[in-house]
């Protein structure tokens, strides 16, 4: 296999090494986890990952706490809540800075607009398109709040 090409997986290695010195124990932990999904797509998929790949592992791992939080605070325990939303801090520090709710709304209707897409019916094409353009830039439920709202003429 050849060597990393994802400076942000290289940085992650680095902050786990720190993470050890410093003995912050959740930290690692969280660190760790991150690292085994990352390793985890490399062996299953034969390839190194790049960047894009590396934040789009980090979006389903945050997507994963922010369910675990709500499924936790519907159950009443605030203390399995608290540790997913911890494990959540450390993991978005890891995603780049996120377009905003305009930014997003107007890049999407220049995709609708690029794409020729008119109404409901041309949602799957344009999401797919957006899905490749927002990877990692914004996150997904916004998006495909902002697709519908251009396709239904917004």
């Amino acid at each position: 296999m050849e060597p990393t090409t994802s400076p942000l997986k290289d940085r992650i290695s680095q902050d786990m090494k720190e993470a050890m010195r410093a003995k912050e124990t959740e930290r690692l932990a969280t660190i760790r986890l991150l690292l085994a999904a990352l390793k985890q797509k490399e062996v299953d998929e034969r390839i190194a990952l790049d960047d894009a790949a590396v934040v789009a592992i980090v979006d389903k791992l945050i997507k994963q706490r922010k369910d675990s939080i709500a499924a936790f605070q519907q159950a009443g325990r605030q203390d399995l809540a608290d540790k997913e939303a911890a494990e959540m801090q450390v993991l978005q520090a890891y995603l780049p800075a996120r377009m905003d709710a305009e930014a997003v709304l107007a890049a999407v209707r220049a995709l609708v607009e690029q794409l020729g897409a008119k109404g409901p019916g041309d949602m799957g094409r344009v999401m797919a398109a957006a899905k490749a353009q927002f990877a990692g830039k914004a996150e997904m439920g916004q998006v495909s709040a902002a697709v519908k709202q251009a396709l239904a003429g917004g």
